[in-house]
């Protein structure tokens, strides 16, 4: 398991990777921060950037707040960020 921080803007014109600040990653999701909207389209949009499923993505805390924590299983630090890269 890994924990990854991220910082969300909602209301974006389409979902993307901004980058690493500070190890927090920084995202764009084009969702509206209602009825957990943003929370089901950042976590779709994390398992198709992972290659992973959506069942291995956890959000821990940040359910209301644009600073999130994501518990994600099945890969290493390394590979998480590996992937991530902007």
């Amino acid at each position: 398991m890994t924990m990854l921080q991220i910082k969300v803007t909602p209301n974006a014109s389409k979902n993307q990777l901004v980058g690493w600040a500070e190890g927090v990653l920084r995202l764009r999701i084009k969702g509206v921060p209602e009825k957990g909207q943003v929370n089901e389209e950042l976590i779709a949009f994390l398992a198709k950037q992972l290659d992973i499923a959506k069942s291995h993505i956890e959000l821990v805390s940040g359910k209301t707040s644009r600073l999130k924590r994501l518990k994600i299983a099945g890969l290493t630090r390394e590979q998480l960020e590996e992937k991530l890269k902007v």
